[in-house]
């Protein structure tokens, strides 16, 4: 039998246990519910969390791109600066203003090799008639052409003389003659004869021709942006303001239009997007960052969305037109990084409440992870940005190398004369002021007399903005130099002019050689007058005593001794009346030149002058005339002045005789006529071999030679556009073939050639 109290007890336990059960069961429901409200709030904000991060994440990608490409956009500037630079620097040089022809391809060679990696292809110097260029191309050859370049609209823009200093920047082509296919566009600037050296003391300020440089645009844009990357794979592309790829890294696309080439690529895809960026935004010169729809990257082909950053390009004083460079990477590189973490996120989420924790301390630990990894990406972009702008400051000290190894001095001053900037060579003139020169004014530098000159021509720069080019004596530490100096006004973005750069060449070493010079001419002058004097002096004696010899013969008979002594009188006073003439006409100024010459003819005439000399010398002539030569080109009282110069220089070398032998032939092209002179004296010294056609360099002794006869008869030659050579055997090489030949080459002169007033 059961007893009923124990029942009540179970039946109480049970209760007891079953309300204890159902109250766990709930609070383990409602521990679930409130768990799963946890796990979905936190998904929710798990989700909102991610796209506020994506969006975030996008943004400061986004911002870097924009430091990207404004970076490359300053590069490009820079460079084009530095272009502008060397053609400014290039127009001041007298070899280009002047067409000096020994020096103009050397100094557009010298520019070229310093701008060529900026995509510089060629410089070409056009005349001023507009009709022929002077080019010096990537390969270092100059040559030189014919064509109507006067039509040209660079040519047009230059002749205007208000276009004086000014850059002209011609519109990118890519069907241009000479460089077909590439993206190409000239610089040019009007040149004027305004620089001063010692070849050209006075500037005419005459319009001298067009200099413009040739440029590979893409070589120039690519120099800038190809080492640009975005990310992993996002990278630069630029369009002008026209709408026309100059660079991207599909290299079909490169001089295409950027709003049709896409939509012939992906004809299904939509383009609007970018199409207004590149409409509204970049055509506009406007800086910025978006998105859109592609539909490839990096070889990869499907629709996507991309990032990107824009910035202008002012070419600034080129043309007013602007360039647009643009850094685009696909946003699924951000969002992968991104989706990768909240995945992890909700799987953790999707377990119990312990894992949610842990889950939240792997999350935290990831965040920071990803934190210092990202921290890490902006440190090495900084490093990159850092790099680049190392490039950035080689390019600069490369510039400012070229100007630190000049020769010349160059500084910049302001109105007041306070010097602001200078070079290593300015610096080393005043080495012996020991403090730094810069701030210090030219009253501090030089004399009160020569600071007041200088600062007259300073203001003088400042008020009419003109270049000044003068050459003056200056007095610096109680020592008098002379200087040749280009004074030009430098201006600021507003075209004010803020300072002058100044250019001086010291030449005083020159002017006291021109002082030299001009009084050894004047000397020589005086001799030649002297000389002509004697000879017409000796005319009278020599008429009586011809006139004395004939009465003589007269009255003794034919046959006599005494009529044979009268005859060799006779003879030799005309010998003499001979020789008198021939230095009369020698030493006769010419009232007319002549533009045709027999040289043979006056190679006699030379010959019949010193043949006496040749006797008293030792000298044995051997003359080898052809016959029958054409006439060359020159004026025969100036042939024979340079003829008489290379047979005395032959009897100096032969002080103890030999033989001197004349030839005289036609070219292997029938349009020269040669003349040689060949002695066996005792040659030409090695060490002097480079100065025999200097103005008063001469080996002889005081009073014997003046150093003025082979440098006069260069400069006669020469002017008929004739040449000298040489060949010479020093006698200290081989004893055996000593000796000198001088061959003159004179071009044949034309049937028209006339006499014209001297």
């Amino acid at each position: 039998m059961v007893n009923p109290l124990g029942k009540n007890k179970m039946k109480k336990e049970k209760t007891y246990f079953s309300e204890k059960y159902s109250n766990i069961r709930r609070a383990i429901i409602l521990v679930g519910i409130l768990v799963m409200a946890l796990l979905v709030v936190a998904f929710c904000l798990s989700m909102f969390s991610a796209g506020q991060m994506k969006e975030i994440i996008s943004k400061d990608f986004n911002r870097q791109q924009l430091v990207l490409a404004k970076y490359a956009a300053n590069r490009m500037e820079n460079s084009l600066d530095f272009i502008k630079r060397e053609l400014s620097l290039l127009n001041l040089s007298p070899s280009i203003q002047y067409l000096e022809k020994v020096s103009w391809a050397s100094r557009m060679n010298t520019t070229l090799s310093a701008v060529k990696d900026n995509g510089v292809l060629e410089i070409r110097f056009i005349d001023h008639k507009g009709r022929t260029a002077y080019i010096v191309d990537e390969r270092g050859m100059s040559h030189v052409i014919q064509g109507r370049f006067a039509d040209t609209d660079y040519y047009k823009w230059a002749s205007l003389k208000k276009n004086k200093n000014r850059i002209y920047a011609g519109e990118i082509t890519r069907e241009n003659e000479g460089y077909p296919g590439q993206l190409v566009m000239c610089l040019a600037i009007a040149t004027y004869e305004q620089s001063v050296d010692e070849a050209y003391p006075v500037a005419t300020g005459n319009f001298s021709g067009v200099l413009f440089f040739t440029i590979d645009v893409t070589r120039l844009v690519e120099k800038a942006v190809k080492g640009i990357k975005s990310g992993k794979t996002g990278y630069a592309w630029v369009i002008d303001n026209n709408g026309m790829f100059l660079y991207h890294p599909h290299r079909e696309f490169i001089g295409e239009d950027a709003f049709n080439v896409r939509a012939m690529r992906k004809p299904k895809i939509s383009f609007s997007q970018i199409n207004m960026i590149q409409k509204e935004k970049m055509l506009e010169g406007k800086e910025g960052t978006g998105r859109y729809t592609s539909g490839w990257h990096m070889g990869i082909e499907t629709e996507m969305k991309k990032l990107i950053a824009y910035a202008p390009i002012h070419p600034r004083a080129y043309s007013q037109s602007f360039w647009s460079v643009a850094v685009v990477a696909p946003l699924s590189e951000v969002e992968d990084a991104v989706h990768s973490v909240f995945i992890r996120q909700f799987y953790i989420q999707g377990s119990i409440f312990l894992a949610i924790i842990l889950g939240s301390a792997y999350i935290i630990s990831f965040e920071r992870r990803w934190s210092k990894t990202l921290e890490a990406e902006v440190m090495k972009k900084t490093q990159d940005l850092k790099n680049s702008l190392e490039e950035l400051k080689k390019s600069e000290e490369q510039y400012k190398t070229l100007v630190e190894s000049a020769e010349d001095l160059i500084f910049t001053v302001d109105e007041e004369g306070n010097i602001l900037s200078m070079n290593r060579c300015t610096a080393n003139f005043f080495r012996d002021f020991p403090d730094d020169l810069i701030g210090k004014t030219f009253r501090d530098l030089f004399s009160e007399e020569s600071a007041e000159l200088q600062l007259r021509i300073i203001r003088e720069v400042f008020n009419t903005e003109k270049n000044v080019n003068v050459k003056y004596p200056v007095e610096v530490g109680n020592r008098e130099y002379w200087f040749s100096s280009n004074f030009a006004p430098l201006r600021d973005e507003r075209g004010k002019v803020f300072a002058v750069l100044g250019i001086s060449r010291d030449i005083t070493k020159g002017k006291k050689l021109e002082e030299e010079q001009m009084y050894n001419t004047e000397k020589l002058a005086s001799l030649g007058n002297l000389s002509a004097g004697v000879a017409h002096e000796l005319n009278n004696p020599l008429a009586l005593i011809l006139g004395f010899s004939d009465l003589l013969l007269e009255k003794v008979e034919p046959d006599s001794k005494s009529h044979e002594i009268v005859q060799t009188i006779e003879r030799q006073a005309l010998n003499c009346k001979r020789i008198v003439e021939s230095i009369l006409s020698y030493a006769r100024h010419p009232e007319a030149i002549e533009y045709s010459a027999d040289v043979n003819e006056n190679i006699e005439k030379v010959i019949s002058v010193v043949k006496n000399i040749l006797v008293t010398e030792k000298v044995t002539l051997e003359k080898r005339l052809t016959k029958d030569l054409p006439k060359a080109r020159g004026d025969s009282g100036r042939l024979q002045q340079v003829f008489m110069n290379f047979v005395t220089n032959a009897f100096s070398a032969m002080k103890e005789g030999g033989v001197l032998t004349v030839s005289t032939r036609l070219n292997s092209s029938g349009n020269k006529v040669e003349i040689l002179f060949k002695d066996t004296g005792h040659g030409i010294k090695r060490e002097y071999r480079n100065k025999i056609f200097e103005a008063f360099f001469t080996t002889k002794k005081v009073g014997e030679g003046t150093g003025l006869g082979l440098s006069v008869s260069y400069g006669i030659i020469n002017k008929y556009n004739g040449d000298i050579s040489f060949e010479t055997v020093a006698e200290e090489e081989d004893m055996e073939r000593k000796g000198t030949t001088f061959k003159v080459s004179l071009p044949v002169a034309s049937p028209d050639s006339k006499q014209q007033t001297d």
